[in-house]
């Protein structure tokens, strides 16, 4: 094969593609927005560069974007999260080069990102904003022939926006993860199913009686408080934001600081955007053998380096558990190296939720094309019409019929003149 990539073991195709179609089965949006682009090509001839978890369903995304005209290279997003069997049939059965190795380094992850980039792409397709930022810092060359760039994730939209308030951001963004059909569903059914699908393969130990701790309130926060309750954890949420912490307190959890939760904790699993949530004084108080993990996009979250500072032993008593031995004796598990634990020690979403946030990316390549030169620089939402148009198409996929407003309800809608 002539053209370039890197993977585990092109071998693994055939286990790969078997484990696509299987998830294509619970992708039917996706797959009517794939028989129309195979019809009308509206992606034709453009280079597109995506960097995002190399997963059955990203397979199911780059079939879609190659079907409908794309020249399309994929690297990882995340150094845990690549499913090398996706990534090989993706390079073996459908000829599109993937640049992804399941426990990469960091040295070997960024150069795949800049091969990623030296694909001279027209639209970027980030989960994380890694390859906007690529583009930012030493690729400046490719600005010019841009239609723009999507984001998938919350803290790819975080530094988004922070690029946009200075000033840098000299090209558009669609915020996919703004969508309602995304964050709505993806972030929290799929983050709160999937983050507690790789605690209990990480570590198979029982939630039930335990006292979880939640950092954070946020969509993908909430869908994992409430999937730990449905195991029998008591759950404990701890935020800085007050609207979403009085929310939280509403919704039945103890709310309170981060340092107070981790006495009482048996598991920690934050899910933020931002660094250090867990950090030195919540590791000098921890229970022995406390359970902690990430769900957030970066391995930030959880000061690392200070708990290895605070650590004479470090052991491995299973796969995807680093056990720091602290000075005193105690002991604190760190699954998937601080990295999105639904990855590394579980498969990630669900085919269902990661659906509609693919038909979102697909859509929002395809608004790129047709609004080059009419979008302002910086971060857009996808169109409310976009958005409510993959919702229908997913209630239709699941034989659920709604009502419909008449004449006279739209009429009354919009006129003030009416009333008691």
């Amino acid at each position: 094969m002539s053209m370039k990539y890197d993977v585990k073991d092109i071998n693994l195709a055939d286990q790969g593609q078997k484990r696509m179609d299987w998830a294509e089965q619970e992708m039917p949006v996706l797959r009517q927005v794939l028989e129309r682009f195979e019809k009308e090509r509206p992606l034709e001839g453009v280079k597109l560069s995506a960097c995002l978890h190399v997963t059955t369903e990203t397979g199911n995304l780059m079939r879609t974007l190659a079907v409908g005209g794309a020249d399309v290279v994929l690297c990882a997003s995340n150094p845990l999260s690549t499913q090398d069997d996706v990534a090989s049939a993706l390079v073996a059965n459908h000829g599109i080069p993937v640049f992804a190795i399941k426990g990469e380094s960091n040295e070997v992850y960024y150069q795949h990102i800049t091969a990623a980039l030296d694909h001279n792409p027209q639209i970027t397709m980030d989960d994380g904003a890694d390859l906007v930022t690529g583009v930012l810092r030493n690729r400046s060359d490719l600005i010019a022939s841009m239609y723009g760039s999507t984001e998938e994730t919350t803290t790819g939209v975080i530094r988004l926006r922070a690029m946009a308030n200075e000033g840098v951001l000299t090209f558009p963004v669609i915020a996919v993860n703004d969508s309602a059909t995304k964050h709505l569903f993806d972030n929290r059914y799929g983050t709160g199913q999937s983050t507690i699908d790789g605690v209990i393969r990480a570590t198979n130990v029982l939630l039930a009686g335990k006292t979880f701790v939640v950092g954070g309130y946020g969509f993908c926060s909430r869908g994992i408080a409430e999937r730990a309750r449905g195991m029998g954890a008591n759950v404990i949420v701890t935020e800085v934001d007050p609207i979403r912490a009085l929310e939280a307190a509403m919704d039945g959890y103890r709310v309170m600081p981060m340092e107070r939760a981790a006495v009482l904790a048996d598991f920690v699993v934050t899910a933020t955007g931002d660094k250090h949530v867990l950090d030195a004084a919540d590791f000098a108080v921890m229970k022995d053998g406390c359970i902690i993990a990430n769900s957030g996009h970066f391995n930030v979250e959880i000061d690392i380096p200070s708990l290895e500072a605070m650590s004479v032993e470090k052991r491995q008593p299973r796969t995807f558990i680093d056990q720091y031995v602290l000075k005193d004796g105690r002991k604190i598990n760190l699954l998937g190296e601080g990295r999105l634990i639904n990855l590394a020690s579980a498969e990630g979403h669900p085919s269902a939720v990661m659906d509609m946030s693919f038909a979102n990316q697909a859509l929002a390549s395809e608004f790129l094309i047709k609004n080059k030169g009419k979008l302002a620089n910086g971060v857009h939402k996808l169109p409310e019409e976009l958005d409510s148009e993959i919702a229908a198409l997913k209630l239709k996929a699941m034989d659920v019929d709604i009502d419909m407003l008449t004449p006279e309800q739209e009429h009354y809608l919009n006129s003030w003149q009416e009333g008691t």
